[in-house]
This record gives structure tokens, C-alpha cells and sequence, in this order.
């Protein structure tokens, strides 16, 4: 469990952020990416400190950083600064069987960061802090980590130590509200974790196997291991039952028109939710606010009815298990007829984080839906970045969820679209088949309506395929 501020006012558990800058990564993305954790360090409820930068060709080694890094990091958390020398031998080729990943962690530049460290020149190098508690106590990488890497830089920082993944699933499993969110970021959260387990000290099996007592019974960690991919079956079983009741509702909106809202975290999606359907969605300053997917009809109402769908959020580096996991969450955003990428406009990195959202929904197969891009929190910008952004993107919206004449605007370039592919047509529903003007109401939008003696004339526009199937209704009818 992550430290943090309680309701009583306990001061927030302080965190430093971690960083290596690799090739091909600039200053400015370098940054970005640390604001970005940052924040998700808020969502946490955690207090960030100090930041940690350090230029690196590749992120392996035993503890991810140089050993000059490492006891600097340690001098914030009061820890060793240096890796276990045990971790040190794994590391050259005494790897234990259940632990494959060490292999992989041997590089050459594992020598020169910790040959330093066999002396004795930096014993004193942390000094005995009687303030020890005031200390940062969470240590955030901006990486994924192995497992052995968590472990020899918890042993080299005494300190708790996460990864992006492991920060922003914990945030899912914060936010997750319904029945479906929670079993979706619970498999993800068991396939994060099932690698990471660790065994115990004590060698030695559970029990034995075979005839005779002979040969080797699993061990304690195969046995956790075992039990975590028996919770992940049960779990996905599950959710298969609460997704095809999730499914039944999707057909039966099916005919009707939707909208889906997509795009990064905290770009404003919910805001523009409530704004155009006068509902009250969740809406915090917050990343991953939102896990649910909510659907309401757009308002005021219109013929035929609108509905718009808030998904969840993407970001950079986004574990596959999640995206996995939701999958079928954000199939709203697969089958809606179409699609609105809200970007945050003031952000300097939104057109990176347009990108992310675009790749992710073309893995999601739904890359070619008609779609709008909504450059939303115009109204953090000004006047010349306005006008600028939109000589750049001509054909996207330019607004604020918060101007209620920009969120009208938006309203009636979705009308607009519906409307286009519309055409009007004369019906007529008998007496016998009343109930069918339901119907009609429901999937059209309805220009005139008068009655004779047999029954009920409509005059309606709506899309043709609309038409088509309603006209092949009445026809089947029977006239009284």
C-alpha cells in the first residue's frame, strides 16, 4: 500500500522522482514525462521532493542508475546507497532458477558503477540522520523495473520503489468504481505482480513429490504463483459474465446515434460530458478520474435522441494489461458512429499525447472511425496561441468545456454530422400496428403527423438506412 495524506491532516508521504534520459530523448520530453509522474504522484496523495535525472544508453544494470546517482538518491532516503553484495554475485551468474530475469540485468557497465563501492571510502557516505522519519519514504522511477531491480534498489534506498506501471494501476485500483473496472484492474494488478513475487528465504519444497518421496514438490513461490493464475482465471471469468451483460445494453443502443469522447488523461473529457449532457459526472483535477465508461443522452434533447459516451483515459506508456483489460470498456469508443478526440490545447505536449490517443485507438481497431478533434481549455490561451492553433488544426473545434456558447457550438457541429446522411420520407403505421410510432419517434426525427380513417401519416427525416428498416416493418404489418 502507497503511503499518504489522511483525512486528519497527516502530512503526505514525500516521494523523489527518478529518471534516465536515453538516447533519442530530449530535455523537453525528458520533462514532460517527469511533470507527467508527478502529477500522478498527486493522485496519490504523495508529496514529490526532489527529482533524479541521469544520462544513460540503456536502463539495465543492477539498479537501473550509476553508483555516483544511486548515493545520491540514497542520501535523500537515508538507505546504504549501495546493492547487496549478494545481488552483486546473482548478477555475474549465481542466479537462482526461479528468478530468469537476472540473466538479462549483466551489463558492462556493472563493473565500473559498483567497483567503486567494494572499498571503504563510502561507509560514511549516508550520514546518521536523527530526522530519519522526515526523509522520503517512496521512491518513483519513470521506467518499468524487473524484479530484481525493485528489489536491490529498495535495498540500496530503504525506501518503498515503484515503477510507472505500478503507480498508475494503483491509481486504477483507486478509481475503479463499478463492478467492471474493479475485475478489469484486478487481472492487471495479478499479471503485474505475478513475476514479482518473491520467495521466501528458507530453501526447501512444500512438500515432496513423487513415488517414494523422491524428487523436488513445488516450492513456496510456485505455489503463490499458482494461486495468483487460479484468482486470474476466476476473475476473467467473471468479467466475461459482467461484459456480456455490458454487451446486451450496447445492442440495444445499437440503432441509435452515439458519440464517444476519447483522448489523454485530464484533457477535460468529463467536464465536456457534463457540459453537453447536463449531468453529473465525476469531474476532478485529476489523472484517471474517470474509469467507468458513463453514457447519457446529449442535451436539449434532439430527434432522434443522441447518446454520448465518457471512456477512460490513455497515457504514455500505458501497461498492455490494462489495455488488455479494458478493452471491452472502450468498445463504446469502437462502435460509436462518431468520435470526439478531446485534446487538452494548453498543454505543450498535446500533440504527443494526440498521438498516443490515435495509436491506442487504432490498436483498439477503431483508428478509422469518422472522428473530430475538440482542442479543448481554450480559455487557458491567449488570444495569438488561439489564433495560432487554429491556422494549425482548420478543422478541429476550438473551445472551452466551461463557455457554455462553445459547448453549443460543439452541439450543433454533432447534429450537423448525424444530419448530413438524413432524408425525409412519408410513413404510415395503421391502427392494428400503433405501437410501431414508438418506434418511429424513437429513430427519427418527425416533420408532421396527421390521421384518416385507417390509420397514421408521418412525415420524418432520419438516415436512409433508418427508413429503409422501418419501411420494411410496415410493410410486413397487416393493415387492419
Amino acid at each position: 500500500m502507497i503511503p499518504s495524506s489522511d483525512s486528519h491532516g497527516e502530512r503526505a508521504a514525500q516521494a523523489v522522482l527518478v529518471s534516465l534520459q536515453l538516447p533519442g530523448v530530449s530535455n523537453a520530453e525528458l520533462e514532460a514525462s517527469l511533470d507527467e509522474l508527478e502529477r500522478l504522484a498527486g493522485t496519490l496523495g504523495l508529496c514529490v521532493v526532489a527529482r533524479i535525472t541521469q544520462r544513460r544508453n540503456r536502463s539495465g544494470g543492477a539498479a537501473v542508475l550509476g553508483a555516483g546517482k544511486l548515493r545520491e538518491l540514497a542520501r535523500l532516503t537515508g538507505g546504504p546507497g549501495r546493492v547487496p553484495l549478494g545481488a552483486a554475485r546473482r548478477q555475474k551468474g549465481a542466479m537462482p532458477a526461479d528468478d530468469p530475469d537476472l540473466d538479462a540485468e549483466v551489463g558492462a557497465d556493472f563493473e565500473l558503477d559498483f567497483a567503486a563501492e567494494a572499498g571503504d571510502d563510502d561507509r560514511d557516505l549516508v550520514d546518521e540522520d536523527p530526522g530519519k522519519k522526515n526523509r522520503p519514504t517512496v521512491v518513483l522511477f519513470d521506467h518499468d523495473l524487473t524484479p530484481s531491480q525493485l528489489r536491490n534498489l529498495e535495498g540500496a534506498t530503504e525506501a518503498q520503489v515503484l515503477d510507472r506501471s505500478s503507480v498508475i494501476l494503483s491509481i486504477f485500483q483507486r478509481h475503479a468504481r463499478t463492478r467492471e473496472a474493479r475485475l478489469q484492474v484486478e487481472i492487471a494488478r495479478l499479471n503485474y505482480l505475478a513475476p514479482r513475487l518473491r520467495g521466501s528465504h528458507v530453501s526447501g519444497d512444500r512438500m515432496r513429490g513423487g513415488i517414494g518421496g523422491k524428487g523436488a514438490g513445488e516450492s513456496a513461490l510456485e505455489l503463490d504463483r499458482r494461486r495468483v493464475r487460479d484468482r486470474v482465471a476466476e476473475l476473467r471469468k467473471a468479467l466475461v459474465d459482467v461484459q456480456r451483460d455490458a454487451e446486451v445494453r450496447r445492442a440495444r443502443r445499437s440503432r441509435v446515434d452515439a458519440v464517444a469522447l476519447v483522448g489523454y488523461t485530464n484533457a477535460g473529457k468529463s467536464s465536456l460530458m457534463r457540459a453537453l449532457t447536463g449531468t453529473d459526472v465525476l469531474v476532478e483535477d485529476q489523472l484517471f478520474a474517470t474509469l467507468d465508461t458513463a453514457t447519457r443522452m446529449l442535451q436539449p434533447p434532439t430527434q432522434p435522441k443522441i447518446l454520448v459516451s465518457d471512456t477512460v483515459g490513455f497515457i504514455k506508456k500505458l501497461p498492455h494489461d490494462l489495455i488488455a483489460s479494458f478493452r471491452s470498456t472502450l468498445e463504446e469508443a469502437r462502435t460509436a458512429t462518431l468520435v470526439l478526440h478531446v485534446v487538452d490545447a494548453a498543454d505543450p505536449e498535446w500533440r504527443s499525447q494526440f498521438h498516443v490517443t490515435r495509436t491506442v485507438m487504432g490498436e483498439l481497431g477503431a483508428g478509422e472511425s469518422p472522428s473530430l478533434v475538440v482542442l479543448n481549455k481554450s480559455d487557458r490561451l491567449d488570444a495569438q496561441a488561439r489564433v495560432a492553433l487554429a491556422a494549425q488544426m482548420p478543422n478541429a473545434h476550438l473551445m472551452s468545456a466551461h463557455r457554455p456558447a462553445d459547448v453549443a457550438g460543439l452541439r450543433s457541429r454533432i447534429i450537423a454530422f448525424f444530419e448530413r446522411d438524413m432524408v425525409e420520407a412519408d410513413l404510415f403505421v395503421s391502427y392494428s400496428s400503433q405501437m410501431l410510432v414508438h418506434t418511429v419517434y424513437e429513430t427519427c426525427r418527425v416533420l408532421s403527423e396527421s390521421y384518416d380513417e385507417e390509420g397514421t401519416h408521418l412525415r420524418v427525416r432520419a438516415p436512409s438506412t433508418v427508413v429503409e428498416d422501418l419501411q420494411g416493418m410496415l410493410t410486413a404489418t397487416p393493415k387492419a
